[in-house]
């Protein structure tokens, strides 16, 4: 048994669909003014002086906070099935689809969120292991219902997954420094390539 775990942005896509999604979703002027006034979280995060967590969920919560639940999966869907195909990496995908072939258990491990995340994945026949957004009375609170999938967490997300003594081999595919805990876990480590 072999298992294939790939980021999502920035190693199957040739941008972050995290802003991509935002775009779809309310439009780029409005999108342009919300990080401008969100800028001095944004700079904080670039400074390190805040987490990676903490400035995906101000940014979540400020476009999306009080949104009708279903509303907005409607939203994630239609980009899901419609969008994501246009930001792909072909070479990623050409990878992606190898490892399917040759009957290994293939998944996507990402900081995106699963609402949009989840139908790409269906579609093409592979695991998901992403951050979910917290709904309370149908709609969305703005906060994350599972830790953020990044760093350290991606690992601890797979271990409750998978178990990895069962699988002679283990590949992996990241292109950041989120993804250098999911990196030291592979026998087969590919950092920003794919061969």
């Amino acid at each position: 048994m072999k298992l294939a775990l790939f980021d999502f942005d920035g190693t199957l896509t040739t941008k972050d669909s995290l802003a991509d999604f935002i775009q779809y979703c309310v439009g780029k002027p409005a999108y342009y003014i919300g990080l401008a006034k969100l800028s001095p979280i944004l700079i904080a995060y670039v400074l390190r002086q805040i987490p990676n967590n903490d400035a995906k969920q101000a940014l979540l919560s400020y476009f999306f906070k009080g949104w009708d639940y279903e509303q907005f999966q409607n939203l994630a869907d239609s980009y899901s099935l419609n969008q994501i195909e246009n930001i792909l990496r072909p070479e990623a995908m050409e990878k992606l689809e190898w490892h399917k072939q040759q009957g290994h258990t293939v998944a996507v491990v990402s900081a995106s969120m699963e609402s949009w995340l989840e139908k790409w994945c269906h579609k093409h026949g592979v695991d998901l292991i992403a951050t979910m957004l917290e709904v309370q009375e149908g709609k969305l609170t703005g906060n994350f219902l599972t830790k953020n999938c990044h760093g350290a967490e991606k690992v601890n997300r797979i271990k409750r997954h998978y178990q990895l003594s069962k699988y002679s081999e283990i590949y992996v595919y990241g292109d950041s420094s989120g993804d250098k805990a999911m990196l030291a876990i592979a026998n087969k480590a590919f950092y920003r390539k794919f061969k």
